[in-house]
């Protein structure tokens, strides 16, 4: 599969996959998809790609004019290959890779305010739902206008769970993908312990 920056400042170049069948790259239709949905909020945001994988997610939405992102991956070539990506789109300096356990990232408090927090977690393990409940439990992650997306296959989807504090607001399905979208509920106190 061919990876590549759909559009903004890198657009058009060509990214590098993991070697290995451990991850699960966005296709390049439904990357598009989801930019067209939520591109004209990406400038100036903070951008928190949480199972990061080749860093594809992020990148766009680095070229597209984010401000931040934060790249979360455990397998060490996953980290190496968005390493190679950042510096193949020159987009390294407004971004930061992080190689932790996603489950510790979100335990503790944010480093910063993220906008949008894009999940993509290794497939048929429920661990998105596991994301969705720690982000929930969490209240220093709480901010009304956070969006936290979620990629999976439509096979991992039966019912959804009701969270306290998180709530669907729309969901778009592109072949074998499906975005869910999310916002936390405006609650007082939200962000602060």
């Amino acid at each position: 599969m061919s990876l590549r920056v759909i559009a903004g400042t890198a657009r058009g170049m060509k990214l590098k996959p993991v070697p290995g069948e451990g991850t699960r790259p966005i296709m390049d239709r439904v990357k598009e998809a989801l930019f067209n949905i939520i591109g004209s909020d990406i400038p100036k945001a903070n951008f928190l790609d949480l199972f990061a994988g080749t860093g594809s997610v992020g990148i766009e939405a680095l070229s597209r004019g984010a401000t931040f992102a934060r790249f979360n991956e455990l397998d060490r070539r996953a980290v190496k290959t968005i390493h190679q990506n950042l510096g193949i789109t020159g987009l390294g300096a407004r971004a930061r890779v992080t190689r932790r356990d996603a489950f510790d990232l979100i335990a503790r408090r944010p480093d910063r305010h993220y906008h949008f927090i894009y999940v993509a977690p290794p497939q048929y393990h429920g661990i998105w739902l596991k994301t969705l409940a720690a982000f929930d439990a969490n209240l220093t992650w709480r901010l009304p206008d956070s969006r936290v997306i979620v990629q999976i296959d439509p096979h991992e989807y039966a019912a959804l769970p009701t969270f306290a504090h998180l709530e669907a607001i729309q969901q778009r399905k592109y072949g074998r993908t499906l975005l869910l979208f999310f916002q936390f509920r405006a609650t007082a106190g939200a962000g602060q312990e």
